[in-house]
């Protein structure tokens, strides 16, 4: 689906919705927003905080994709990145800072 407007955002959440059988009040426990979130959304809200916006589009195991002329692609490669042990790194610096 194509969304150009916000109206047509709120039908894409409101149709995922619908298509897994999901309450709006059911929808917003699973996002962790509130349920009148959810109604403003679907009726398109023209401001909506980025980070619940994710947040339902998460819950209803969407993804977020753009694309578009003169958008340079930022990787390239479909090779995983690795995950770095944060607390590793942090224990190795602790060690040798001493």
């Amino acid at each position: 689906m194509r969304v150009n407007t916000p109206v047509d955002f709120g039908l894409l959440i409101r149709q995922a919705r619908k298509a897994r059988g999901m309450t709006q009040q059911q929808l917003a426990r699973s996002a962790a927003v509130g349920r009148q979130w959810i109604v403003e959304i679907e009726a398109g809200k023209r401001r909506a905080e980025l980070g619940k916006v994710m947040q339902t589009l998460a819950a209803l195991d969407l993804t977020l994709s753009i694309r578009g002329e003169g958008i340079p692609e930022t990787r390239k490669s479909e090779v995983p990145i690795e995950a770095i042990d944060l607390q590793a790194v942090l224990d190795a610096h602790r060690r040798t800072s001493r």
